[in-house]
């Protein structure tokens, strides 16, 4: 009769069974979605191909239609139209420029980048390298949990709080931009001016708490500031100044608007992988920097920042990935008018926009229904590239830190 293998051996094949079975689920679900990617890439391609050929009564569309309008177009205004249900005249060009929706997608993205990725990267920073472990514990958490408010609610409050408040008061608002870096500013100056007692009463780790009730006073300032400010460099009427004087037409809800909700949206995913690359390097770096006579800022700007770059440069191009994908914050906030302008208070409309409103309404095989996934299988390649170029330059970035041991 044979022997019984030993209980321990029996254990170890267990385990070895467990870990075979979970590497081959993980290496299934990771072609799972490999698969899933260029299955969805492939659906898109095969479904637009009949755009650009002719079958039966419908004629091909030419590329220089989806970008341009035509040839026959007059004006620039009218090359540049979105408008595929709308009933031509027999020599009319078709109105299907897809130019619109691209500058309106790109410009969403643009200006909410250009409001989160300073202040993401600049609470990064603080926190991660002057904030004490006690306050960090507890504001990181609150940070990160903003990330997972829907989107539906934050372009909700935009459309129909926000946007409605700063027509009301565009005066307020200028002034609050004007005021809020110079106030920032001052109080950093003022604090280096105080005796010693006193700032060490008011320490850099706890900023984050004392600087509120400056914040509120330069903001409560600013307000008592706009009407004065109003009349003496706007001639007492802003809107009416950047109308007449400017050319600007004021939408209520305008790229900026748009910038602002997307860019509240995007900020906690920046912020939290930004801090994480910063906390990853090392503490002797910095140490070192400092011992050799660097000041906090110098080390920070020269050691800190390059060896987290790889790091940081992920956080910003995952952040411009959302919000070039954004539907909902865009659908209600931003009028969903298809303009081609570079003045940021008009209205605009994005790719993703534009596919929530009209596939519903859109027949399938028709041409809108092509048109509109032509726009899918766009933010699909615009957003294959950019992941795909910002791994390369992640990759290159660590190669290039790698000896500090601070890539990430």
């Amino acid at each position: 009769m044979l022997d019984s293998p030993p209980p321990t051996a029996v254990r170890r094949r267990l385990r070895q069974g467990r870990d075979r079975l979970a590497t081959a689920l993980i290496t299934a679900g990771g072609i799972g979605v490999i698969a899933a990617l260029l299955a969805i890439g492939l659906f898109l391609a095969v479904e637009v191909v009949p755009l650009f050929w002719p079958s039966g009564e419908s004629s091909a569309i030419r590329p220089e239609a989806l970008w341009g309008g035509g040839e026959a177009a007059a004006e620039e205004a009218a090359r540049h139209r979105w408008a595929p249900t709308a009933t031509l005249a027999p020599d009319e060009t078709p109105r299907i420029s897809l130019a619109p929706l691209a500058w309106g997608t790109l410009e969403a993205a643009a200006w909410a980048l250009v409001i989160a990725v300073p202040l993401a990267l600049g609470a990064a920073a603080h926190s991660s390298l002057f904030m004490t472990r006690r306050l960090r514990s507890r504001l990181k958490p609150t940070l990160e949990l903003m990330e997972a408010l829907p989107g539906v609610v934050v372009g909700f409050v935009a459309g129909l709080v926000l946007a409605p408040w700063v027509e009301r008061h565009l005066a307020e608002v200028v002034a609050c931009l004007l005021l809020l870096v110079p106030g920032l500013l001052l109080a950093g100056g003022l604090r280096s001016r105080l005796p010693a007692r006193w700032r060490e009463a008011l320490p850099m780790g706890w900023a984050g708490l004392w600087l509120v009730p400056w914040l509120a006073l330069v903001l409560a300032a600013s307000v008592w500031l706009a009407p004065w400010l109003e009349a003496v460099a706007f001639d007492g009427d802003l809107r009416r100044f950047l109308e007449l004087r400017l050319g600007l037409d004021i939408a209520v809800r305008n790229a900026l608007i748009v910038g602002a909700a997307m860019g509240f949206a995007v900020m906690p995913s920046i912020y939290a992988l930004a801090e994480d690359a910063l906390s990853g390097v090392p503490p002797s770096l910095a140490e070192g920097a400092q011992a050799l006579g660097a000041t906090r800022w110098q080390t920070l700007w020269r050691v800190v920042l390059p060896a987290a770059s790889p790091g940081i440069f992920s956080a910003v191009m995952i952040g411009a990935g959302r919000a070039v994908g954004e539907t909902m914050i865009v659908l209600m906030a931003s009028g969903n008018a298809a303009l081609m302008t570079l003045n940021p208070l008009d209205g605009l409309r994005s790719l993703a926009a534009t596919i929530a409103i009209e596939l519903p309404e859109a027949g399938p095989g028709s041409v809108h229904y092509q048109l509109l996934l032509l726009a899918a299988l766009a933010l699909f390649v615009f957003t294959f590239l950019v992941n795909t170029l910002a791994e390369l330059v992640r990759t290159r970035l660590r190669r290039r830190y790698r000896r500090l041991g601070g890539g990430s």
